[in-house]
């Protein structure tokens, strides 16, 4: 019977090939049963975890010399110990003459432990994602629960080194004493701020420098770099007033005499003010290193490694 869409032998036509969806153009059918479901890349996994170590460890190494200096100078500098010119030029003599008793040291340790396990916590992140998400070992990782994680680090292990650091450095013959709490929450509150920063900042910067850049410019920096080093720099002026009054409630107990509180709220500026120039300076110094040098080197050398390892 014609007409009634049925072939000679009484059997229906073969089905037209499929439209890609919207588009009206035709497809090529593809069978998605042989597609492995819930695979995980676990490749070499105990390697790639090992290269996630040594790539932190070496990015920590890089910086914890000169962050050490200059984190001693800023703490002696507000106790009193010693001038921040004098701090920095005593640590760098010894680190040029007997680096060894800086490399071994509490404070070099202390930095290696804050950077080495912030880049540590980023990188295994990244190595999770791509063995759960079946992904090249070099897949790197971007969004909330990276920043989130990598700041959760920081800032724990920032506030742990601060209160070590305080009771090292701090006002000479003076037995050490618990931190108070008030100096936990400035402390914290300066790497929240240093921390958005440095990740939230820049991707909204960038685009705006980018866009006030000169070709000659843009061929030397792009905006997004550019913001990646001014605004946590800039920062600092905020930042650290912050940091030199959670010093000053640590270095000067406050005691009551008569009516008044001594030293008073006005007596704590004065020393913040006094020190907040030199003190930024130094600051915005060691921005350089830790969110810089250190991203760079973590960043080149795990790459490296996991493409080896891919």
């Amino acid at each position: 019977m014609k007409g009634d869409g049925s072939s000679p032998g009484g059997s229906p036509p073969p089905a037209p090939p499929p439209l890609a969806f919207g588009t009206g153009k035709k497809v090529d059918h593809v069978d998605i049963s042989t597609k492995p479901v819930g695979k995980w890349n676990t490749k070499n996994l105990a390697l790639r975890l090992g290269s996630d170590f040594l790539s932190a460890a070496s990015a920590a190494v890089m910086v914890a010399p000169i962050i050490s200096i200059v984190d001693r100078s800023i703490m002696e500098n507000a106790s009193g110990r010693a001038t921040l010119v004098a701090s920095l030029h005593s640590s760098l003599k010894t680190l040029l003459l007997r680096p060894h008793s800086i490399i071994f040291s509490k404070p070099f340790a202390l930095i290696f432990m804050l950077y080495g396990g912030t880049y540590l916590t980023a990188n295994t992140l990244d190595t999770a994602t791509s063995t759960i998400q079946n992904k090249p070992a070099t897949h790197v990782t971007s969004g909330t629960l990276k920043f989130a994680a990598s700041s959760a680090a920081n800032v724990g292990l920032c506030i742990y080194k601060d209160q070590v650091f305080v009771r090292m450095f701090g006002p000479a013959g003076v037995a050490p004493r618990a931190v108070p709490m008030a100096s936990y929450a400035l402390f914290t509150a300066r790497d929240c701020m240093t921390i958005f920063a440095s990740f939230n900042v820049p991707p909204i910067l960038g685009p705006y420098f980018e866009k006030k850049f000169s070709e000659d410019t843009k061929k030397l920096i792009s905006g997004l770099t550019a913001a990646q080093f001014l605004a946590p720099a800039a920062v600092q002026l905020v930042s650290t007033p912050m940091h030199l009054l959670g010093l000053d409630l640590y270095n000067r107990r406050a005691e009551r005499k008569g009516n008044f509180m001594h030293p008073s709220l006005a007596d704590r500026w004065a020393a913040v003010r006094k020190n907040w120039a030199i003190s930024t300076a130094a600051r915005i110094c060691r921005i350089v290193p830790a969110f810089g040098v250190g991203g760079v080197v973590n960043f080149k050398v795990r790459e490296n490694l996991m493409g080896k390892l891919s």
